[in-house]
């Protein structure tokens, strides 16, 4: 069985473009596909979503996770669903259909989650990078990149 330390965990590459090399860990155990993302700026996925081309610009990806460090605001656009919080120390479930927002400077979280379903995120992270710059819109807002 395949086991190992986050930090240990194969590098994403240019998966999730907006979190660099080393930002995002990860493997596929069984059908599913485990990660530790790590991030030190804020981080509002949205426009990826829209640029990226995913239905309702909405990730289609159910996560289960923890977060160590940070806070993550879980939005539900064209839905009843209010917005949710996730604090730094909780474990969670997100159901298909939301907009992550990684509202403080540091985060370090760890995710299970369907390795076909995230697969599809991430391409649309991936096809959003390209479209984005493309057009000249920036990836992360100035104030985060600093």
């Amino acid at each position: 069985m395949p086991h190992c330390k986050l930090e240990d965990l194969p590098s994403g590459g240019d998966r999730w473009p907006a979190l660099g090399h080393e930002g995002f860990r990860t493997a596929h155990w069984g059908d599913m596909e485990v990660g530790y993302t790590t991030l030190d700026s804020t981080l509002d996925c949205t426009e990826q979503y829209k640029w990226g081309g995913l239905p309702g610009g909405v990730c289609p990806c159910p996560h289960y996770g923890y977060l160590f460090e940070g806070r993550i605001r879980v939005k539900y656009p064209d839905s009843d669903w209010p917005d949710e919080v996730i604090e730094a120390g909780e474990a969670y479930f997100v159901p298909s259909g939301h907009v992550l927002v990684y509202e403080l400077e540091k985060t370090r979280c760890f995710e299970l989650n369907p390795a076909h379903a995230l697969g599809s995120c991430l391409d649309a992270m991936q096809k959003a990078v390209l479209k984005m710059g493309e057009a000249g819109v920036e990836l992360v807002p100035p104030a985060a990149a600093e």
